[in-house]
């Protein structure tokens, strides 16, 4: 190890570079740059990639696992253990065998990520296969939740994680929602997988009237043809093409894959007027990936949520044919609040403009609605 721009350089040292063993043609040198800010973890992905980057293990495989078993070695039977690092919520381990190198990477919250190299893409399969056997358990959900995946661009690249979350049964929350915006939702609610033209859901509309509690309801209405996503970094999808693509090809290999929605939250500056000028390319890979080259043979749904209103919206989002369907969430009369709110003394605190859903479960709660004779334009109400 040596010191170069008062950065340690470790020099990992290959077959090929022995000067009394020339080894292989094949392999070549690595090197592999490493500062104070790498953690041991950083240092076992880095020694898992030397066999495969000298050539002496030219073949990879790897995959990501959710639900993970405890008590699941995930390495094969006989592995020989070379390092392992445990730090807050991770554990890594590095095994090899004969002829190949396994890193798998744990996280406490059940998911694994494991990278095999191999001497052949055989044994690399076999030493995969053999690394996940019986390693997961069947999600656990209920009537009243429902399984979401949550992507995010993490240090080594895309991750998606997996979690059971609440979701209410549409028609038990049917009745948060003015006549005509229930009715839009009712025809959406029942799609099936063979009915769908459009392949962007656009929801609009102030904070506060249950945007996000009505894409809960979609995932579980959906649930059986198509696997609900929630993006948390959609500026980062749409400005990396190589974190666009993962999630956009998804698993080609699962021949019994459903439909995908991805769900991305609070856009607006990615589909307003002028996102072209602000986001660069974002909104072209969006509108690539609903109905472009891109979105050509993949089964992906893309639900967006926004606060701005219809008409300050890019014309390109909103154009006929691309939406599946676009319908503004809006507030629910003073009728319909007072029906709400079921005879409720806090009624009389319903002003002439109904409510939003997060005003109603505010009072309901007793809490007083505020007095505010114009929104602010950058209020953000009460999360729903």
């Amino acid at each position: 190890m040596s010191q170069e721009s008062g950065q340690d350089v470790l020099h990992l040292v290959g077959p090929g570079e022995n000067a009394t063993d020339p080894g292989p043609e094949s392999t070549l040198p690595v090197v592999f740059n490493l500062s104070d800010n790498n953690s041991p973890a950083d240092v076992m992905d880095v020694l898992s990639l030397r066999p495969f980057a000298s050539g002496e293990q030219p073949w990879s495989r790897s995959t990501r696992l959710d639900h993970v078993r405890p008590e699941a070695p995930l390495r094969p039977d006989g592995a020989r253990l070379v390092r392992v690092a445990r730090e807050k919520g991770k554990e890594s381990v590095l095994a090899e065998g004969d002829g190949w190198t396994l890193l798998t990477n744990r996280w406490k919250n059940g998911s694994a990520y494991l990278a095999v190299s191999a001497v052949s893409d055989e044994l690399a399969g076999s030493v995969l296969d053999a690394s996940v056997k019986d390693a997961t358990d069947p999600p656990k959900t209920d009537e009243t939740s429902v399984e979401m995946g949550f992507w995010h661009m993490g240090m080594h690249g895309p991750s998606r994680d997996e979690r059971a979350i609440s979701a209410d049964a549409w028609e038990d929350i049917r009745g948060n929602y003015t006549g005509a915006v229930a009715e839009a939702l009712d025809q959406v609610m029942s799609l099936t997988r063979e009915e769908v033209s459009g392949r962007l859901l656009l929801l609009h509309g102030p904070p506060g009237t249950g945007k996000t509690t009505a894409l809960r309801a979609l995932a579980r209405a959906w649930g059986k043809w198509c696997q609900a996503d929630c993006v948390l970094d959609p500026e980062a999808l749409f400005g990396t093409p190589s974190y666009l693509m993962e999630v956009a090809v998804g698993d080609d290999e699962d021949e019994n894959r459903r439909w995908r929605l991805l769900i991305l939250e609070d856009c607006d500056e990615l589909i307003r007027g002028e996102a072209k000028q602000s986001t660069g390319q974002g909104l072209s890979r969006l509108l690539n990936l609903t109905d472009g080259m891109l979105g050509q043979g993949r089964d992906v749904l893309v639900a967006i949520t926004t606060n701005e209103d219809l008409a300050m919206l890019h014309p390109a989002v909103v154009r006929p044919g691309r939406c599946l369907a676009q319908i503004e969430v809006g507030r629910l009369t003073r009728e319909e609040s007072a029906a709400w709110l079921d005879g409720a003394d806090a009624a009389a605190e319903i002003g002439p403009d109904g409510a939003t859903l997060a005003e109603l479960a505010a009072l309901r709660k007793g809490e007083r609605r505020p007095e505010v004779h114009e929104r602010p334009a950058s209020a953000t109400g009460f999360y729903l």
